[in-house]
């Protein structure tokens, strides 16, 4: 079974010293509420977390669907308990909701990311953006599905839209209902290989799982026809064995995505900017109002959309923060920097009142 599940000969070489230990190896499927339900080579477990590693783990350490674990098996129990995580392949990280800044892990060990968007009234390529820096920064490889292709009264202008923030990242537009663009899907779904389903509620991640198992898998519901947003349906991460061979995983639909040190994913999801910052003049270029700054050229041309450019400054500052949270010696350096463009600004404002 755990074949099937992408075990490798490289994973089976990391688990020989756990191996001595009398554990046996095992891949997370179902991960709700601290339980878990794994795949292994005596069948699937009901499995929970052994005591030590429920009180040593820290944040973002605890095992998520995807995850290979070494446990301690009762097979005849039906049971097993989680004794050591192995070491991830890839990991999607997002910033937890609420006031104490928490690193969750979405998932682990995926190969591509499938970043979830539905062709409607809620489309929206500032999200895409975001979701490509978090999966850039996962260590996946991130395809953009554009879902509900039948509903859609105008497609190619959608596609266009957000093929001009992809920087080169597949843009697939599918449709579960008429089966359009599925195979074109299929093509990133190979046998072994580990795909995760991101995306906010009701955008059609399960009816999509549906339509890609060739059975009903997961749950579904419709949108909401006031605001073209959708419910929360799926509550769980669930792994899901595609008759392909390949796995692909269902995740819950998230409301938010904070950005959580994803500096080299931005770098990714944005070259084009980072690309017309390295010909600025200046190497510490504000982008404010400095003389050759290719970034304020590009923009009075045209050549840069001014909205990506203000989702891009609001991507930087939210990790900014973030990283100035953490390291006060960073904070410090934020704000300076800030100081700094704040008496620009009110000097270049004064300047532009005095010659009116």
């Amino acid at each position: 079974m755990l074949n099937t599940f992408g075990w490798s000969e490289a994973l089976q070489h990391q688990f020989t010293p756990l191996a001595a230990e009398g554990l046996i190896p095992a891949r997370i499927i179902v991960q709700q509420r601290g339980l878990y339900e794994i795949a292994t080579d005596v069948g699937e477990l009901s499995a929970t977390l052994a005591g030590k590693l429920a009180y040593d783990a820290e944040d973002g350490a605890y095992p998520v669907t995807g995850d290979w674990v070494a446990v301690l098996a009762r097979p005849a129990e039906g049971t097993a308990s989680i004794q050591h995580v192995l070491p991830r392949t890839s990991t999607f990280i997002r910033r937890a909701s609420g006031p104490a800044a928490r690193a969750q892990v979405v998932a682990a060990n995926v190969d591509v990311a499938l970043l979830a968007a539905s062709m409607n009234a809620d489309l929206n390529a500032r999200r895409i953006e975001r979701y490509l820096a978090t999966a850039w920064e996962s260590g996946a490889d991130p395809v953009i599905v554009l879902t509900k292709a039948d509903m859609c009264a105008d497609a190619n202008a959608h596609l266009s839209e957000i093929e001009a923030v992809a920087m080169g990242v597949p843009v697939l537009p599918v449709s579960a209902v008429t089966g359009a663009g599925l195979d074109a899907l299929r093509a990133y779904l190979a046998p072994g290989r580990t795909a995760v389903l991101l995306g906010s509620s009701g955008v059609g991640k399960s009816t999509l799982v549906n339509a890609l198992a060739g059975r009903e898998k997961m749950a579904t519901q419709a949108i909401r026809e006031d605001d073209a947003r959708g419910r929360h349906t799926t509550t769980h991460r669930e792994l899901v064995l595609l008759p392909s061979g390949a796995l692909i995983l269902d995740t819950p639909g998230m409301r938010e995505l904070g950005l959580w040190d994803a500096g080299d994913g931005m770098s990714a999801a944005f070259a084009d900017i980072e690309a017309l910052a390295a010909h600025c003049r200046f190497h510490d270029c504000s982008h404010h109002s400095e003389p050759g700054c290719a970034i304020l050229e590009a923009l009075e041309t045209g050549a840069l959309d001014a909205a990506r450019w203000k989702a891009y400054g609001k991507l930087q500052r939210e990790l900014d923060f973030q990283n100035g949270k953490e390291d006060p010696k960073a904070r410090a350096e934020s704000r300076k920097v800030w100081i700094r463009r704040n008496k620009e600004h009110r000097a270049e404002t004064k300047f532009r009142k005095r010659l009116e």
